[in-house]
């Protein structure tokens, strides 16, 4: 190692200095893919949860699909950008991988009491199996955190489904007598 590109001090032991050579050299060795460590798509799954501890997600739960898990690490920094907004909102909602309509009090009619809104969630929409009460209460109490302190909200949770529509005919045969009165 040059002294350049040292970082010990001029007055550095000899045993300082070995062991400074010691640690360089095993270092460059170990690979480090930083890159892949701070991408949501890329980072290892047993990594994920130290991911989004330091993007500051409040809440995390390993019971939760992988896709999303990941979708929560990948919209946390817009999600914190815009907190207290409608946006990071639907965000949050859209991270747990649901959809969501949000009527504020004013777009209501009648108009609801000011700085309270509600929200239609359909969560499970892409195939996946009905969402448990835990997940509802999930994505409940992220809204609690990211929405306006000052305002209250009512959460109503929307089905969706899907299905062929048929068209089918069915002939029955009918009987039609006339009758006719005389008086």
């Amino acid at each position: 190692m040059t002294a350049a590109a040292s970082l010990l001090p001029p007055n550095a032991t000899a045993l300082e200095r070995a062991l400074e050579m010691l640690a360089a050299s095993r270092l460059d060795g170990v690979g480090t893919p930083l890159r892949a460590l701070w991408s949501a798509q890329d980072c290892p799954e047993n990594l994920l949860p130290w991911l989004a501890w330091g993007l500051s997600i409040d809440q995390w739960s390993a019971d939760w699909p992988l896709h999303i898990r990941r979708a929560r690490v990948a919209s946390a920094i817009d999600i914190q950008r815009r907190k207290g907004t409608p946006k990071s909102v639907i965000d949050v909602v859209n991270s747990f991988g649901g959809s969501v309509v949000v009527r504020e009090w004013f777009q209501m009619t009648p108009p609801g009491d000011p700085h309270t809104f509600a929200l239609s969630v359909s969560l499970g929409g892409q195939g996946d199996a009905t969402p448990s009460a835990e997940f509802i209460d999930s994505v409940i109490s992220e809204v609690s955190r990211t929405k306006p302190v000052r305002s209250h909200f009512d959460f109503t949770v929307a089905l969706s489904a899907r299905a062929p529509i048929g068209l089918r005919a069915v002939g029955r045969p009918v009987t039609y007598a006339r009758v006719w009165c005389q008086a």
